[in-house]
């Protein structure tokens, strides 16, 4: 009767032990899957939200600043935005800079970062508010490294639409996130040498850029993590959007291409 005791009590406490074994070991594995979860989510977000107001025009919002991109439409086209605690212009194309645009907004000392030509022409009451930069130069601003990226058409021709050293690209970063916003470019070795962009604007329109296929060719040769199409009216009519992401995806599967309503007419 005594062995029948104690061969029971060992049957439950072999018992007790196998499921607490077990119950630890799916604890374990529930905290791997949700730390598994967490670096997923970690490693996908992104602290850049934007708003696209039209074309090539932009509202940045990224932690706690506000920047604007190439503001042009009117005041109006900026409507219940934030204020922003900076602007960047790239050319002196009117798809990028409208001075009636930059006064209506009434910015009191908020700076503009320019390059040289756009500076050159806007007037006289704005000067004040304006950070000149030239192509390579780098810029630290409201917490923010600024580098200015060359933006030109190939061949490099002296009556090119947008010729070498004229207009500027630009890079931002804060806080180990990288923001790559083109201009008017096409496929130029400086935008290929590009490293660790977490998000680039990219654009394609004809005759003005340059077409999907060498867009995509350029993107898979930086290999930012996402992309998004920008800029891609040209003369006639929209660039093929789709195609473009079928040939970035075809090279490279793990660059997101991202779609914004840029054309809310479209």
């Amino acid at each position: 009767m005594r062995k029948i005791v104690t061969l029971i009590a060992v049957g439950i406490i072999l018992t007790s032990c196998k499921n607490e074994t077990k119950s630890q070991e799916e604890e374990v594995s529930t905290d791997i899957a949700q730390n598994d979860a967490r670096s997923e989510m970690q490693a996908d977000s992104s602290n850049i939200e934007i708003t696209p107001i039209s074309h090539a025009t932009a509202v940045f919002n990224w932690g706690d600043a506000v920047f604007y991109t190439d503001p042009v439409g009117g005041a109006e086209a900026f409507e219940g935005m934030p204020e922003p605690d900076f602007i960047l212009i790239t050319d002196i194309h009117g798809d990028h800079m409208n001075a009636e645009t930059i006064m209506a907004l009434e910015l009191g000392d908020t700076k503009i970062i320019v390059p040289k030509s756009v500076q050159e022409k806007l007037p006289e009451d704005l000067q004040s508010n304006l950070i000149v930069m030239n192509n390579g130069e780098i810029l630290e601003h409201n917490g923010f490294s600024i580098k200015a990226i060359p933006m030109y058409n190939l061949p490099q021709t002296k009556d090119a639409m947008h010729v070498k050293g004229r207009g500027n690209g630009y890079v931002l970063e804060k806080d180990g996130e990288r923001l790559y916003i083109s201009g008017d470019t096409e496929d130029i070795p400086e935008m290929r040498d590009l490293k660790d962009i977490d998000v680039a604007l990219v654009s394609m329109n004809l005759p003005y850029t340059m077409p999907v296929d060498q867009a995509a060719d350029g993107v898979l040769a930086f290999q930012p993590k996402k992309v998004i199409p920008y800029h891609y009216r040209g003369k006639d009519g929209y660039s093929d959007i789709d195609k473009f992401k079928e040939l970035v995806n075809k090279g490279n599967s793990n660059i997101e291409v991202e779609f914004l309503e840029w054309y809310p007419q479209k």
